[in-house]
């Protein structure tokens, strides 16, 4: 369901988090591709955990370049560790609303999400005045890159499933990284409450959103393999994804 065709969000402040850690390869094509989008009160964030790669570094130079005419249409966040996800989301969507943000959205630096489906997020959630918008693969529209294997593919989709029946939540995808967020659904989650510290991150915020009172609407996107660098995923982190929503669903019974 998608409403881009009669919303106009005009001059509305969306800041894009952009979490890195060595995607040196990516960044410099990413901020270009979401710079060049029409939305006058966008504006990028970069959260580098430090990254050997010197991903750090570009972020700070493309930073300059696209701030030279006078605006601050990107900006860069930099964190002394690497200590999952969550955290350098946690970071970066704080910094945001607290910069005056009306929207914030989540998204990977990859290239695995589609950058010129965030005006049809912000078109939804202007036209609709629900809390999350959810770039999703699992509803009727939405796609995986051929590439994936048989493998990820039903992983992927127990991880979605399995997430769905413990929380007992009607969200299709809600392990999606690709997500926009009102500034006030964030607020009433509070982002500092979170424990989450990896991928899970996904799953935890979209349940407390929901508990809280706030609606959430699927759009279709095509999620793309990443075509340089290797995906950060650990076992560490799958096993985290298994135990969040048995932990969330004991918390809030």
């Amino acid at each position: 369901m998608t409403y881009d065709a009669g919303a106009d969000p005009g001059d509305t402040a969306v800041t894009v988090v952009m979490p890195t850690y060595n995607e040196a390869a990516n960044l410099s094509r990413m901020a270009e591709a979401v710079l060049q989008l029409p939305l006058n009160g966008l504006h990028l964030k970069i959260v580098d955990d430090s990254s050997p790669d010197g991903t750090g570094r570009i972020a700070e130079e493309l930073a300059e370049k696209y701030n030279a005419d006078g605006r601050r249409r990107m900006s860069v966040l930099h964190r002394t560790e690497k200590d999952g996800l969550g955290r350098a989301y946690t970071a970066g969507m704080s910094a945001a609303l607290d910069e005056g943000a009306a929207y914030v959205v989540q998204m990977d630096a990859d290239g695995s999400h589609p950058v010129d489906a965030v005006p049809r997020l912000l078109g939804t959630a202007v036209a609709t005045g629900v809390g999350l918008v959810i770039g999703s693969r699992y509803v009727e529209g939405g796609s995986l890159d051929e590439e994936w294997g048989v493998h990820r593919v039903l992983l992927s989709r127990f991880a979605n499933g399995y997430a769905r029946a413990v929380l007992g939540t009607r969200i299709r995808d809600i392990t999606a990284g690709f997500n926009l967020w009102s500034a006030a659904t964030l607020r009433d989650v509070d982002l500092a409450t979170l424990d989450s510290a990896g991928y899970s991150f996904q799953v935890e915020l979209k349940y407390k959103a929901v508990r809280a009172g706030h609606s959430a609407v699927e759009i279709p996107i095509r999620f793309e393999e990443r075509t340089e660098g290797v995906s950060k995923m650990t076992l560490r982190t799958q096993l985290e994804s298994a135990v969040v929503p048995i932990r969330l669903r004991m918390k809030h019974k």
